[in-house]
């Protein structure tokens, strides 16, 4: 088990070291009958396996595959060798294989990343909704929905501590900013003549770059890495 702490192979290691050599389990068969001899239990500070081991004239002595189980490592034989291994045993060598991720967008600023996209796609539905159905699309109604996302991504800005968030916080940006120039463009429509077509999605090139920036942030969330995406400039 590879996840077992440094601290308990250390414990290990000092059990271990406490134990006469290995080739001494032999000796106990032909211990004479008059040595001193008392039973015992093994066992590692925070575990809760044990192992019996027997005590002969003040020394100590378990088996090697018990001790093997106890310490969560393994054993394998090479002639009249007996290697034991040790949980942990090259880690001060061998690299995490942590270190060699890329590192990941932050917790703090993946909740705030969603609330503002979330707001935004809100911004979005809003519009699509009120043009579809024929309803006034003026800078009054268009201006809350437009301050609902900014507070979200102010706080997007906040959260965002790692050079991951930086750069993903780049891309939410680039979509608000994209999602405003979209509706003022239909506000200023509304106002020069006072109809705004229901069939003004279709084939909106503005409104295809919004979707699609929009599906890498969620798929960038999701793995909790950056991607860079050419939707989103």
């Amino acid at each position: 088990m590879s996840g077992i702490s440094g601290s308990l192979a250390s414990r290990c290691r000092a059990a271990i070291g406490a134990l006469v050599p290995m080739l001494a389990f032999a000796a106990l068969a032909q211990a004479p009958q008059q040595a001193s001899q008392q039973n015992g239990t093994l066992s590692i500070a925070g575990q809760s396996d044990q192992a019996a081991l027997v005590r002969i004239n003040g020394k100590s002595y378990v088996d090697v595959e018990s001790l093997a189980r106890l310490t969560h490592g393994s054993v394998r034989y090479q002639g009249n060798l007996i290697i034991l291994t040790l949980p942990g045993a090259g880690s001060a060598t061998a690299p995490p294989a942590q270190a060699n991720r890329p590192p990941q967008l932050s917790e703090g600023f993946l909740g705030a990343e969603i609330e503002a996209l979330t707001q935004i796609r809100e911004w979005r539905v809003a519009l699509v909704n009120a043009i579809q159905n024929n309803y006034p699309v003026t800078e009054a109604w268009v201006g809350r929905l437009r301050r609902s996302a900014d507070s979200k991504l102010e706080l997007a800005v906040a959260a965002a501590t790692t050079d991951p968030d930086q750069k993903a916080l780049e891309l939410l940006r680039n979509e608000f900013t994209t999602m405003q120039q979209m509706s003022d463009g239909f506000v200023q429509m509304q106002v020069k003549d006072n109809y705004i077509s229901p069939d003004s999605f279709e084939n909106n090139s503005q409104d295809k770059k919004i979707l699609e920036c929009q599906h890498a942030l969620i798929s960038m969330m999701a793995t909790k890495q950056f991607q860079d995406e050419v939707s989103c400039h």
